[in-house]
This record gives structure tokens, sequence and C-alpha cells, in this order.
């Protein structure tokens, strides 16, 4: 028995011995090639012909991703057909107005290239690469896989960003950061080498998260504490007579005490090192300094406002269309929502919406005008950007109400399509239309309208419906590699896939 025992404790030595010769026989040939580079986008084009995309999000996301190797980033998005080819659709779209993106013979995407492709409407995502930058079919599978989840819940620019991270981990990858490396490292070296990367890859992106959310906290901050002495001045003039002058002076007394959460929150997080910065409680805190900072920068923004507009001093007239644009700007939206596929243009409902939308354009244009000759007052006209905002509210859900009784056979149906407009609806309103609101300041409740994201949860709504339907839950992984009829010849690396 002793004998047995000894002779597994040897042969348990002798492998530990083999292993660690392993691992220190591949350890010095991964160091020294693990300084990757890691390059920023060289060029980014946004060809953003669905109106899809919230720019001032997206540009910069995508500037801060790092890349391989320089590669030159284009987005595309159209509002299309279910049954078009996106590779087809994405090829015509650059002959006919980006003949750089192809090859001089015609035949390849040009090199340094990467086209990231939406098609909003057709629900298809694509991915094409330049012959430099090319990649495996089941690594361009794995791109557009990364988007899908944010792509059926609508959130556009979300998905985007997500879809562009993910391409620039894989294009010209290096050798040693591939899944069969990295697998063939985890066997040498006992999972260590995996887990760490893992690990390691975890951390950067919450210090990422974190750096991005303290960041433009810290802008807010600043912005806010620079203008404290200007806003106290004009605080002191709004009248408390008025019922929104009274509410937003409320939330002055307050600011003081929030100020000092901000500021403590913040130097909290200013003092923590990069490894705790890597914790994902840090990035919550760090969101949560954004949020504070950015709320604060919005009450000072709305308090310069509402002396302005309160008291029709001579910078009134930019007050109100502070306050009145980010409405207009929905309304605006209401003709070119209803215009998509399967957003029920045909029903009452919708007539009813662009009517009201016509109208309170109107009524806006009006109220400035009223103002100017003192014949509206400025409650008056902000007791009727509340009631336009309401209204378009409860006219967008009744509207939503149409569509689904229309295009639904069963209460699952329904109640399907009634999840996906609303997790459109609430996702990511552009705060640039409510921060400094005088509105939301004073009533908090008042609705917030996003005519885009309402239009896309229809669209995400109708899909969602018939892909339950048809039972084509394979459809998301399968992919197209051909360009169609009008394609020719045209064989650069590429593939789409439904979502």
């Amino acid at each position: 028995m002793n004998r047995a025992v000894n002779s597994v404790i040897r042969a348990g030595r002798a492998a530990a011995a083999l292993l660690f010769v392993a691992v220190v026989a591949v350890l010095p040939v991964l160091a020294t090639a693990l300084p990757a580079r890691a390059d920023t986008v060289s060029d980014l084009v946004i060809e953003d012909t669905a109106g899809a995309l919230y720019l001032p999000q997206l540009r910069p996301a995508i500037e801060k991703i790092s890349f391989h190797q320089p590669t030159k980033v284009v987005i595309f998005t159209r509002a299309g057909r279910q049954s078009d080819d996106l590779n087809e659709e994405v090829l015509r779209f650059a002959r006919s107005r980006h003949p750089e993106w192809i090859t001089a013979d015609g035949q390849k995407w040009a090199d340094g290239l990467f086209v990231f492709a939406l098609d909003t409407t057709g629900r298809h995502v694509g991915t094409y690469f330049g012959e430099d930058r090319k990649i495996s079919l089941e690594e361009q599978k794995a791109i557009q896989e990364d988007t899908k989840s944010l792509f059926r819940q609508a959130q556009w620019t979300d998905g985007t960003i997500e879809g562009v991270r993910s391409a620039a981990s894989r294009i010209a990858r290096p050798w040693y950061l591939a899944p069969a490396t990295l697998w063939t490292g985890g066997i040498l070296g006992g999972g260590a080498l995996v887990g760490g990367g893992v690990w390691a890859g975890i951390r950067a992106s919450n210090r990422r998260k974190f750096t991005e959310a303290f960041d433009a906290g810290d802008r807010a901050y600043a912005s806010v504490t620079l203008q404290l002495q200007e806003t106290e001045l004009n605080a002191s003039t709004i009248p408390d007579t008025s019922a929104y002058g009274a509410r937003v002076l409320e939330r002055w007394h307050t600011l003081e005490e929030q100020l000092r959460e901000t500021a403590m929150l913040r130097d909290k997080l200013a003092a923590l090192t990069p490894k705790q910065r890597s914790v994902s409680a840090s990035v919550s805190e760090a969101v949560r300094f954004q949020e504070l900072a950015e709320t604060l920068d919005g009450l000072d923004d709305a308090i310069a406002d509402s002396n302005a507009l309160l008291n029709l001093n001579s910078s009134w007239r930019e007050a109100w269309r502070n306050q009145s644009a980010g409405l207009a700007e929905e309304l605006s939206e209401v003709d070119r929502m209803l215009s998509g596929n399967q957003t029920g243009a045909g029903l009452e409902s919708a007539a009813a919406l662009r009517a009201h939308a016509a109208g309170a354009l109107e009524r806006l244009s009006g109220l400035e005008a009223g103002l100017d000759d003192r014949s509206v007052t400025p409650d008056a006209a902000l007791d009727a950007l509340k009631t336009e905002r309401e209204q378009m509210a409860t006219l967008l859900q009744q509207h939503a109400e149409a569509v689904i009784a229309a295009n639904t056979r069963s209460e699952r149906e329904a109640q399907l399509m009634r999840e996906k407009i609303d997790a459109a609806s609430t996702s990511r309103p552009d705060t640039r239309h409510y921060n400094g609101s005088i509105v939301d300041i004073a009533f908090p409740r008042v609705p917030i309208i996003s005519v885009v994201n309402f239009g896309s949860g229809i669209d995400a709504g109708q899909h969602a419906v018939d892909s339950a339907r048809s039972a084509a839950s394979s459809s998301s992984s399968s992919s197209s590699t051909g360009y169609g009829s009008s394609g020719g010849s045209f064989s650069g690396s590429g593939s789409s896939s439904s979502f």
C-alpha cells in the first residue's frame, strides 16, 4: 500500500515538474510578444441614412476604441426591408457614394477598412473588411452576435459601439491573443493564463467605464462650480410669485447640500487607485457621480433660464428656445417616424398623432409671439409646454395600442410587442432635451418624449412578433456572404445576419 501511495506521489510530482517546465518555456515567448500595439481609429466615416444614431455619444465612443492596427472605420445605417440583401445594399451604396471604400480593380474592400452596417427596419447587421483586415466567418458572426441583444431593444447607438469594439478586439489580432493560443496556454499553464487574461479584460473594461463616467461627471461638476456665483445671482431675482419660480427655488435651496455630497463623492473617486477603479462597485459609484453632477448642471441652466424667462429680461428669447426646442424637435420627428414600414401610418391613431404634432408646432410658435407682445405670461407658456408633452405621451400610447391591436393575434403576442415598445421608449432618452428643463424641475413626473425611440420600439415589437410566429430562432446565427445579383464578381470579405 505504501509503495502504491509513494508511486502516486512521485507521478504527481513529475507531472507538476513537467507542467512547471512547460509554463516556464511558454512565458518568455508570451512576454516578448505581449506589448501589442493599441491604435486608435485612423479615420471615422458615419453614414447614418436611417437617422438612428446619436452622434454626440457615438463619435467620441468610437474614437476611444483601440485596434491592433490602424483601421478606418465606416458606419453605415439604412432603413430597408426584411427581404433586402444587406451585403448587396452596402456594396451598392459604396459603389455610388464612396468608391474609395473599394479597391482600384473593383473586386475587394479597400485595405485598412472595416465597415459596420445596420438595417434598423430590415433587422440586419453586417461586417465587411479590407483584405489586410479580414477575419474568419466565425469571427464575423461573433461580432454580429455581440450586437444583437442591444439591437433587439432598438438601442442602435449602443449596439453599434459594441459591434465596433468587438471588431477591434478581433481585427489583426496578434497570435498570442487568439483563443486557440489562450486555450493552449491554459492547458500548459493550468488555466492560469486564460483566467488571468479574462480577469484582466474585465478589470480593463471596468476601468474604461469608470474613466468615462468620472470624466463626464467631472466636466459637469466643473461647470456647476465655475458658474456658482452667477447661478446664485440668477436665483436671487427669480420671482417666487410664479408657480414655476417657486418650485425652481425649492430645488435651489437644496443645491448646496447636493453640491457638497457630489464633491465628497468626487474626492473619494479621484483618490482611488487603478486597481480600485477596476471593481464594478467603483464603476457604479462613478456612474452615480456622473448622474448627480449632470443633474446639478441642468439645475443651474434651469435657474438661469427661469430668471430670464420669468422676468422677461433681455435674454428671454434664448431662454424660451432652450425650453421649447427639445419638444419642437420631437414634434418634427413624428412625420418621419410614421413613414416607417411598420409604424401603422394608416391607422386613425397615426392621423391624430400627426395632426396634433403639426398643430403643436404652430402653437409653440404662437407662444413665443405671445410672450413677445405680453399677451401670454411665462407661467402660461410653461404650462402649455407641460400640457403638450402630456398630450403627446397620451397620443403615442394610444397609437402604440392601436398598432398592437392591428398586428397581433393573441394576448401573448400583444404583450411581447408592448414590452418591446416600452423598452425602447424608456431607453436612454436624449438628455439634451431635458437637462435644464424648467418643466421637469418643477414637475419631475411629466412624461419624457422620444419619438425616435418610440418608432424603433414599434419596429422591434413587430419583428419580435414575426420571429415568434415563424419560430425562426436559428435565423440570428445564419450568415449571408454573397453580394447578390448586382454584385458581379465582387468578392470582398464580409457577411451579414438577422436579429
